[in-house]
């Protein structure tokens, strides 16, 4: 069978465990696990949710039993394939760095001894994956920040943070979709509203989707937000290799307006094992978006020529932090 355990989680939902360390291949199992089943759905299941290392399978054990689900998910992920390396959606974030937006931004820069400049065209310049959605509707749980803006929480949580506020957070980063209290470093904030009750698609992303933010200014984050606030704020989605320059917008279905192009890739695959287990207001400038696009340019060569490793991530590998679902 393929390379995962099943767990029981309750009477009605069983999880499928492929490893202990967060990682993009982990990820990419996962989702190749949930694009199977959604494909090739099995009768009693109600709903699949990927986390970091495990997709959870909620099923009604009045139509389908523990042992019928279990013998079926093996049969139908037996010889999965995960893709890491083909097309996906990157999805576009505009920033205002610093200032009243990133109260945080001149901390972290001095932890990681930088500029604010620099901490904003490092931050700015990769495309994260979305390793899974959780702690409120829309919070992404990034993966991939560079280990130069890694920085410790908050001593002291805030009782109140601001819809949009994007922080860091020890080795990740994310946006804070609605207004909560929270111990992650803010660097910024995006007009945008990652979930919307209110939009077709409610969640702007998808687990599995990659963020990239574009640092803007004080004054393009005021039209943007009003062109959000009056329904008027176009945006595209863009399929392209993660980590290269791209437009985005909305998940799921395109908005009105919204535009999308792809780019043809043949898609790298890493074969299953078979066994049985953010106190300047701090702008984008030309010169940082410059930057920006120049590290991108470089992370996406890098990738193009980093080796495909195969198999499930072992437990000896380096871990991400332990309390990675606090924010």
């Amino acid at each position: 069978m393929a390379g995962f355990n099943i767990t029981v989680a309750g009477d009605s939902a069983i999880n499928l465990e492929f490893g202990n360390v967060i990682s993009e291949k982990t990820n990419g199992l996962i989702r190749a696990a949930a694009q199977t089943l959604e494909a090739d759905p099995i009768n009693g299941v109600i709903e699949l949710v990927p986390t970091f290392c495990s997709l959870m399978v909620v099923y009604n054990p009045c139509v389908v039993g523990y042992d019928e689900l279990t013998s079926q998910v093996r049969g139908k992920l037996r010889g999965l394939v995960a893709t890491t390396g083909g097309i996906h959606r990157v999805v576009k974030i505009p920033v205002c760095y610093g200032g009243d937006f990133g109260p945080d931004l001149g901390d972290v820069a001095e932890h990681a001894g930088m500029s604010a400049e620099e901490v904003i065209a490092i931050h700015s310049g990769h495309d994260y994956l979305i390793d899974m959605l959780g702690f409120l509707p829309g919070f992404a749980y990034l993966g991939g920040l560079d280990e130069r803006l890694h920085t410790p929480r908050l001593a002291t949580p805030r009782t109140r943070i601001e819809p949009g506020a994007v922080g860091i957070g020890g080795a990740q980063t994310g946006i804070y979709p609605l207004a909560s209290p929270g111990g992650w470093r803010i660097i910024g904030r995006t007009p945008v509203r990652p979930y919307d009750p209110d939009r077709e698609s409610p969640i702007l992303y998808a687990a599995g989707d990659y963020l990239r933010f574009v640092p803007i200014t004080p004054q393009e984050f005021s039209l943007i937000e009003t062109q959000v606030e009056s329904g008027t704020y176009e945006c595209e989605i863009v399929k392209g290799r993660a980590a290269t320059p791209v437009q985005a917008g909305t998940a799921g279905e395109r908005s009105e307006g919204c535009e999308a192009s792809e780019r043809s890739s043949a898609d790298d695959a890493i074969a299953v094992p078979q066994t049985e287990s953010d106190n300047d207001q701090a702008s984008a400038t030309s010169a940082g978006r410059s930057e920006g696009r120049e590290a991108s340019e470089r992370n996406a060569s890098e990738r193009a020529a980093a080796p495909q490793v195969d198999a499930v991530p072992q437990a000896n590998q380096k871990e991400e932090d332990e309390d990675a679902l606090w924010v």
